[in-house]
């Protein structure tokens, strides 16, 4: 397969800078130099609105969270685990937008909430942006353990509260998983049209084996395979969504969410953590989005993680779904070629030392 073009300008011009300089931090260090409770960041630098954008959300004020309609509202999860790739995908989103000063990010965190927030605020210190605390008691009682542990972490599946986290003047979000990075203007795929009684959108695969994604216990019990009568269901990934709050809260999707899980606690239908639930309630009810706002299994699968190539075709959002994070990849310095165009947004501060001058 002939190498994809966004790739092939990666690897000539960033990946032989980058990697030479990570690998050279790392000379002389021994294993406990190289363990950091916590990460630091380099400052990120500032970006401005494009002279057509409307007036930037003023940071200071109490009312920032809604303060126009043309705000455009990001939601992320956050926590110390994966707060390099959050870090990387902020950073990707201001980079790429021409209005960066009228996006609005809402950070929803379980814990070390002090911290996460004094570190976005000194990465991007222009950043409008609210911490959300969510309860993990609310959702851990009804996850049942999955292929891949951090599948199960009761974080990944805060996305199913955000209708109810979020203020009520919060009236659509795009949502992203922390292993991505963006190409391109985040408000091409805000903008993406939710019709009538649609509360999401995202980008299908109908090609995919959807059947795959339970188990026989569901497919074989009339009562409950019938939930997909009538509607063309499809796979779709959760990491990058499209969501009408409004919607969702009026139609109390949330508690639909959990019914599905409740079950899934009494009778094994799946396999694979908290998207089947959202394939349950909203698969062939959502509005299509084009797929290249998200190329993802950039991670390889759930139990290798292996190298993976780009998807054919154009691309505005990289996602690393799977088990391998480019982080790892790159700190292990066993990268894949894809890893070279998230490298370019990582902002770890890493270490100086008088042999490196």
């Amino acid at each position: 397969m002939p190498m994809h073009p966004l790739l092939r300008f990666f690897l000539l011009t960033l990946l032989p800078f980058y990697f030479s300089t990570a690998a050279h931090s790392s000379v002389g260090r021994t294993g406990d130099d190289r363990r950091h409770p916590l990460p630091e960041f380099r400052e990120a630098p500032q970006f401005y609105n494009s002279k057509s954008c409307p007036p930037p959300i003023p940071v200071s004020s109490p009312h920032s969270l809604c303060h126009s309609i043309s705000t455009i509202h990001v939601a992320m999860t956050l926590d110390v685990a994966y707060l390099r790739g959050s870090v990387a995908a902020i950073f990707s989103v201001l980079q790429h937008s021409s209005c960066p000063e009228t996006i609005q990010f809402h950070f929803i965190a379980s814990s070390s909430i002090s911290f996460l927030n004094s570190t976005i605020r000194s990465t991007f210190p222009s950043l409008s942006f609210q911490i959300y605390p969510f309860d993990e008691s609310r959702v851990s009682g009804l996850i049942s353990t999955s292929i891949r542990k951090a599948l199960d972490r009761p974080l990944n599946y805060a996305r199913s509260y955000l209708p109810l986290l979020l203020p009520d003047c919060v009236h659509k979000v795009v949502y992203l998983d922390s292993d991505l990075v963006l190409v391109d203007d985040i408000a091409r795929l805000a903008s993406t049209p939710l019709p009538d009684k649609v509360a999401l959108a995202a980008p299908e695969y109908c090609n995919a084996n959807f059947t795959s994604y339970f188990t026989p216990t569901l497919w074989s019990n009339p009562a409950l395979s019938v939930t997909f009568e009538g509607r063309k269901a499809c796979y779709f990934n959760t990491g990058v969504m499209v969501m009408d709050l409004d919607k969702w809260r009026v139609s109390g999707f949330t508690a639909q969410i959990e019914e599905w899980m409740e079950l899934q606690k009494r009778m094994r239908i799946y396999e694979l953590g908290s998207l089947p639930p959202f394939l349950l309630v909203f698969a062939g009810r959502i509005a299509a989005v084009d797929h290249r706002w998200n190329q993802h299994g950039l991670g390889g699968d759930n139990y290798r993680g292996l190298c993976r190539n780009l998807h054919p075709g154009p691309v505005s959002l990289l996602h690393w779904s799977g088990k391998g994070k480019p982080w790892v990849r790159i700190d292990a310095r066993r990268p894949c070629p894809l890893d070279a165009l998230w490298a370019p947004y990582d902002l770890l501060r890493k270490p100086f030392f008088i042999d490196d001058a």
